[in-house]
């Protein structure tokens, strides 16, 4: 009798996502089951590197063992009410947000993309009510390259066309500019009389971690008091010890008036995401006017305190600054050997590399060398095209690093054609 060929359970698990989940991803062929510290495994016991980090939430580390403690211990007493009633835990969590990173007033929600219309909603209300501008006229910068979501209110800033398409009519009251540059804002600062806020990420994640010139964030600051405006730091990816610092704004000492978090601030346990401001703008929004049922659940505020200890008391920031000094060393030795690689940038665990052509496999190069990178056992994904992001967990080790460093280099240089 005829055996029939066993279809593998990574092949099983793919066949059902492909046949029951909308198509709106396409992920590195791997079907991932557990994860501990900087390590995944497949279904089929394979162990890898991660080196994204599910787009840097999980810095703390898979399972890291004090936050899933904090996770089971609250579940096991009180999950969810909604904010129709007080619970113990949210003020005592909302009192650490405000004092760690020194706003007065901050309001938790729970994905990055919920921060980012939150913001814009404070933004559009301290306009009307505080700044006087007349009602419906306030409008909002942002930069060319910009991701905050997949929303509405988010893909309205897009310059990218694959979050755009056919999804139109977007949302008005967006004004866009290049990227870094300050004669660009200033400008638009000078011609639209309306505009309430600049929202800008630090360093541009899914653009490919597009670091800007040494002063920008200092000149952003600069002109937003000269014009009145509010400065609005989307740091859901670069915020809390990602860039080697507490937030990304820290390498420049500048205050945002308004300071975006998500991602990290559960150490991937869970959707949270946080909004802090000044009274005078957190304020602006009475009873009724914004919320989310599970925004502030004391579930994400149990996990958002012990996430934030564990980034101070294992000095995660400081060993992203470490660290990414290693890679971007490892990588940049690499510009050097081989065509393949013609760019190396980030700061701290937050880095990019830019990867040339390959005559067999054109602009599908980089999808290639992730490919290749499963293989060897380190998980990564490109961005745009031509660029492959690097984010690994911050609880990443020397001794890690290099071993990482070394599986890169030896996919890229066996590409070199």
């Amino acid at each position: 009798m005829e055996t029939l060929p066993t279809i593998s359970a990574t092949q099983q698990a793919i066949d059902l996502e492909w046949k029951y989940g909308a198509h709106n991803y396409k992920p590195v062929p791997v079907v991932l089951n557990r994860g501990e510290g900087i390590f995944l495994w497949d279904v089929e016991g394979r162990k890898y590197f991660d080196f994204l980090s599910a787009y840097s939430a999980v810095s703390q580390g898979h399972c890291h063992p004090r936050i899933i403690n904090a996770l089971v211990e609250q579940a096991q007493r009180l999950t969810l009410t909604s904010r129709a009633f007080h619970t113990d835990q949210l003020g005592v969590c909302e009192k650490y947000l405000c004092d760690y990173f020194g706003y007065d007033k901050v309001l938790m929600m729970n994905s990055g993309a919920e921060g980012g219309e939150t913001a814009l909603k404070l933004t559009r209300k301290w306009a009307y009510k505080v700044k006087g501008i007349p009602q419906n006229q306030a409008k909002t910068v942002y930069a060319t390259g910009n991701f905050w979501g997949r929303t509405l209110a988010a893909i309205s800033s897009s310059t990218d066309p694959e979050s755009t398409n056919d999804y139109g009519p977007l949302l008005p009251g967006y004004l866009l500019i290049p990227y870094n540059d300050l004669n660009a804002l200033e400008a638009i600062f000078r011609k639209e009389p309306h505009i309430a806020g600049f929202m800008v990420e630090p360093i541009q994640g899914e653009a490919g971690v597009v670091v800007p010139d040494a002063g920008y964030l200092k000149g952003v600051r600069e002109l937003c008091t000269k014009y009145n405006v509010l400065f609005i730091a989307d740091e859901v990816q670069t915020g809390i010890g990602r860039t080697g610092k507490r937030l990304a704004c820290d390498h420049e000492d500048v205050k945002p008036d308004l300071l975006v978090l998500g991602k990290a601030l559960s150490g991937g346990t869970m959707p949270v995401s946080a909004v802090l401001a000044s009274d005078e703008v957190m304020l602006t929004i009475k009873p009724g006017e914004h919320g989310s049922t599970y925004g502030g659940n004391p579930l994400a505020c149990a996990v958002t305190l012990e996430a934030l200890r564990v980034v101070e008391d294992e000095k995660l920031a400081e060993n992203a600054a470490t660290l990414g000094e290693v890679f971007r060393s490892r990588m940049n030795a690499l510009v050097d050997k081989t065509g393949m690689v013609k760019l190396v940038r980030g700061k701290g665990l937050l880095n990019a590399i830019v990867i040339g052509e390959h005559p067999a496999y054109g602009e599908k190069t980089s999808w290639e060398i992730c490919l290749r990178l499963k293989d060897k056992g380190l998980l990564c994904k490109p961005t745009h095209g031509d660029k492959i992001r690097f984010a690994p967990p911050l609880v990443i080790t020397d001794e890690q690093m290099h071993e990482a460093c070394d599986l890169i280099e030896q996919t890229i240089l066996e590409l070199e054609p």
